[in-house]
């Protein structure tokens, strides 16, 4: 699939937007408690389908920076982090670079957030909170911008 979104940032950007992608998206995981298999699977599905494809952007290792998503995913999982600290992390990045969030990609943070939390037996109280919360920090981050 062709890169098809330029966002005006430097690699080591991108690399962080990746990072704190994979904070969200695991926080989103965490919600209720515990990460499931078909939680994690979702989101590696939705890495290749659709954060591959976003931009060519790459890490030190010259792959594509958006496999940083399930590295820090699968870090934080296995040190066992909280999920509200980790949305937290993820909401100051948003603050700080509101251009990285035009509406296509915040599209596509959301859908990736929904696919991740309805995985594993649908959307829990936990998850639809964070996923509201989500949603209203987005279309902030799109006024500023």
């Amino acid at each position: 699939m062709e890169k098809t979104t330029r966002l005006n940032a430097d690699p080591e950007i991108m690399q962080r937007f990746y990072r704190h992608l994979g904070e969200l998206f695991y926080a989103i995981a965490k919600a209720d408690g515990f990460v499931h298999s078909k939680e994690e699977k979702a989101l590696h599905d939705a890495v290749r389908e659709h954060w591959l494809p976003l931009e060519d952007s790459v890490d030190e290792f010259q792959t594509d920076a958006a496999f940083q998503i399930e590295a820090v995913f699968d870090y934080l999982d296995a040190d066992g982090r909280d999920a509200e600290s980790c949305f937290d992390d993820f909401q100051l990045f948003v603050k700080d670079f509101p251009n990285l969030f035009p509406a296509p990609v915040a599209q596509g943070v959301l859908s990736t957030a929904k696919g991740i939390a309805s995985a594993f037996h649908g959307t829990n109280k936990s998850e639809l909170d964070m996923l509201f919360r989500l949603e209203r920090l987005l279309k902030d981050a799109q006024s500023q911008s």
